[in-house]
């Protein structure tokens, strides 16, 4: 942020930082209802090996995320079964979710974790973190959430099995 906007902001940029702050907690919100039900829409998915997602009950962390969190966020991770090629695959599927390593923008991102912001570690430690060649990490975003799921169902259709 520092390299991009020097010591000191523009009073505009400060004006338009607050002008976002103000809708912030309505737009997490939004997010976070759409990734609980994308999240719920996956776990019924036949080539989903595999869903991490706080938010759901068989989340490991449920319990304690209950306890602490209001809402569950808009990141979630899942597998698919076929490795790196089907991972990709479905990636290239998509056409309303884009590819890209950002997280928590207002559009829905996508990525490949074990190729991109995990790759420089090694397999056996990507492997005890979850991150599995057939691992995708959705961030989602502020679209209506029925054009994401059938983004995501026309993207797995195309998936071999």
């Amino acid at each position: 942020f520092y390299r991009q906007t020097g010591a000191a902001i523009s009073a505009f940029n400060a004006w338009v930082m607050v002008k976002a702050l103000e809708t912030l907690p309505l737009r997490v919100a939004a997010q976070s209802q759409n990734a609980a039900k994308i999240a719920d829409w996956l776990y019924q998915h036949p080539k989903i090996r595999k869903i991490s997602y706080p938010g759901h009950s068989s989340h490991p962390q449920y319990a304690l995320a209950k306890k602490q969190m209001s809402g569950f966020g808009s990141l979630l991770a899942f597998e698919v079964a076929g490795g790196e090629a089907v991972a990709f695959a479905l990636l290239n599927n998509l056409q309303l979710i884009d590819i890209s390593n950002n997280l928590g923008d207002s559009k829905s991102l996508a990525c490949h974790p074990y190729t991109t912001t995990h790759s420089s570690i090694s397999p056996q430690d990507r492997a005890s973190l979850g991150i599995s060649p057939g691992h995708i990490r959705l961030s989602v975003g502020l679209e209506d959430c029925a054009d994401l799921i059938d983004d995501l169902d026309q993207a797995l259709a195309k998936l071999p099995g």
